[in-house]
């Protein structure tokens, strides 16, 4: 167990019986668990509450998984129960916290071995972050006929996930001179493997078993996975259960998918992965809803960045013509989601509203027109040329506009 030719055809078979831990790692004082798991959910409902009856909001299911229904979320944070879930049709493993390891191993002094109970003692940090799939806004946005904001912006959720800084395992284990990179590998069917530059592993990557104040739920990881704040969704390992340290890219299946395609220095030595870009959308009023009539409203919505914190967010209520400044809503936090809110009166006749954002890298939305014109693409044939650039539709972070009727009904006014 302290050998440190374990390999992963050895691990991913015997995994499940190591009792231990290579040497280095914390093992607990008794040497006995001291976590107590229950052999099924509880069946009164009063140990586990359940929302009102009155309330119904739901995620919406389509090809490839469950998208988030922001029009109905208040705050910032997104429920564990409502959080997009992108599976591609496969079910989450059902794992055993008490049996599952976390080996890290490659180009380290000290292979090492940890269950879920010594990666809780380490300390522990609790960050508010986002995930978004890098379809979100893009592909199916534009593909599907989207006409609310769940079917256009819904691949996108935020929570407080809590773990231990991915920094500090890595020391633990002794990170040894020429390594760049390294690849983290689920449990899930395939075992899904992601390579990871190590300066962003180093930086601020969490190993994280908590969501939300409890522990991750199945189609989010449980019970450990990776967080790399700021990127692409599809690189954020779940079900995390092996990182190998390399001295370069392992250039694998997902390596190479749109989406999450990893760029690689000339050198080779480090690189960088995908960042969402800066994005807003409004809420409220969005796509399917319906004011009942002129007079007062306060137009609300969320904006976000991968590449930092919300600096500034305009609402235009002329479609486009002119813009004002909204009201950004405490906490504003880098590489999470931002609640901007706007007092607005409509006076009954035809309007389109929409937002757009400014990070602190001072980067801005742009209206789909304009990115079109930058990439090439004509007025008129704007979806089809965007479906056509497969990479293009990934990350799309066009503005978006709704289209408020005289009779109060909202749609979608992308095209």
């Amino acid at each position: 167990m302290h050998s440190k030719h374990l390999g992963r055809r050895r691990f991913l078979k015997e995994g499940a019986a190591i009792a231990g831990v290579a040497a280095g790692a914390i093992r607990s004082a008794s040497g006995q668990s001291q976590t107590t798991i229950p052999e099924a959910p509880p069946k009164d409902t009063r140990l586990y509450g359940q929302r009102s009856r009155f309330v119904n909001s739901v995620r919406h299911l389509d090809r490839t998984g469950q998208d988030t229904p922001l029009q109905d979320l208040m705050g910032i944070i997104t429920p564990s129960a409502l959080h997009f879930v992108q599976s591609r049709g496969y079910d989450p493993p059902d794992i055993d916290p008490r049996q599952h390891r976390l080996l890290i191993h490659g180009m380290v002094d000290r292979p090492l071995i940890f269950s879920m109970e010594e990666l809780k003692r380490f300390p522990s940090v609790s960050r508010i972050l986002f995930l978004e799939c890098p379809g979100n806004t893009g592909k199916t946005a534009l593909e599907d006929g989207a006409s609310t904001v769940q079917q256009t912006h819904g691949k996108t959720s935020c929570s407080e996930w809590t773990g231990v800084p991915l920094s500090l395992l890595l020391r633990e284990a002794g990170v040894q001179k020429g390594a760049y990179w390294l690849v983290a590998e689920g449990a899930e069917k395939g075992s899904r493997a992601q390579s990871v530059p190590l300066e962003k592993a180093m930086d601020d990557a969490l190993v994280a078993y908590g969501q939300n104040g409890e522990p991750l739920r199945p189609e989010q990881g449980f019970p450990i996975r990776m967080l790399l704040p700021g990127c692409t969704g599809g690189v954020n390992t779940k079900w995390l259960r092996r990182i190998k340290v390399l001295d370069q890219p392992e250039m694998g299946i997902w390596d190479l998918q749109q989406g999450n395609a990893i760029r690689v220095a000339p050198d080779g030595k480090g690189g960088k992965l995908p960042a969402m870009p800066p994005k807003s959308v409004i809420t409220f009023p969005s796509g399917g809803q319906r004011l009942p009539g002129r007079g007062f409203y306060e137009i609300t919505g969320l904006a976000w960045s991968g590449r930092g914190a919300i600096r500034r967010v305009e609402i235009s209520t002329d479609g486009g013509q002119t813009w004002k400044d909204a009201q950004l809503q405490n906490p504003i936090l880098p590489m999470a989601h931002t609640r901007f809110r706007f007092p607005w009166n409509w006076n009954g006749e035809e309007v389109v509203i929409q937002s757009r954002c400014t990070d602190d890298q001072g980067e801005s939305q742009q209206s789909l027109a304009e990115l079109s014109q930058r990439r090439g693409i004509q007025p008129g044939s704007f979806q089809s040329d965007w479906l056509k650039d497969s990479y293009a539709r990934l990350g799309l972070n066009a503005i978006q506009p709704w289209r408020v009727s005289r009779e109060g009904s909202v749609s979608n006014a992308m095209f």
